[in-house]
């Protein structure tokens, strides 16, 4: 399965349609916050892929003009082509702004999921736009990730905890990814592109 993985900042090469389009043939496309409505509903109808999300600390436009065609998954699980996919959505409280969370507040987010991971068996993929703390994230109160995600990742061992929120520009794939345990954790700024199948990654 192909999937992209997009936050943060708009690029145009994904809405063009035609082969310079590095996302063509894609399954899925996960949002990872901080994206106009306007530029996730046009990349589900150019790529003609589902597209789930959640929503980044500047995404303020979202709850009055959600993007067509596309579902909001924070705090929820859904599964595609059996991929279990969880959403957790927001930042790190900073001004009191819209989708801005206390440690506590994520902790008892994450905490109410619970009874529903065990219940599916955990999770494959879990798409936020904050990442994990201490997972190249940063210092500022805005920026630094959530402690909360860690005994997420360590109890249920999804094999992808993909994220954005952290500007960073990367010469190479591998800087973009952290390993925890058995989960890759992956920035996500911009774009991303993934392939797996049933068993794990394969490119």
């Amino acid at each position: 399965m192909k999937i992209l993985s997009v936050s943060d900042r708009i690029e145009p090469l994904l809405m063009q349609r035609g082969p310079e389009n590095p996302a063509v043939g894609v399954n899925l496309i996960l949002g990872c916050g901080d994206l106009p409505p306007e530029y996730l509903t046009q990349l589900t109808s150019t790529l003609e892929a589902p597209l789930y999300y959640v929503m980044g600390n500047h995404d303020i436009r979202h709850a009055s003009k959600p993007p067509e065609g596309c579902m909001d998954i924070h705090g929820r699980i859904v599964n595609f082509g059996g991929l279990r996919i969880l959403g957790l959505g927001g930042s790190r409280w900073y001004n009191g702004g819209s989708n801005q969370y206390t440690e506590n507040q994520m902790k008892w987010i994450v905490w109410r999921l619970y009874p529903l991971l065990w219940w599916n068996r955990g999770m494959d993929i879990v798409i936020a736009h904050a990442p994990p703390r201490r997972v190249r994230d940063a210092e500022d109160r805005c920026h630094r990730g959530f402690k909360s995600f860690h005994p997420l990742i360590k109890r249920f061992s999804p094999k992808y905890f993909i994220h954005g929120h952290i500007h960073a520009i990367f010469d190479d794939v591998s800087a973009r990814m952290t390993t925890i345990n058995r989960t890759r954790v992956i920035n996500s700024y911009g774009y991303f592109i993934l392939e797996i199948d049933t068993d794990g990654e394969t490119g």
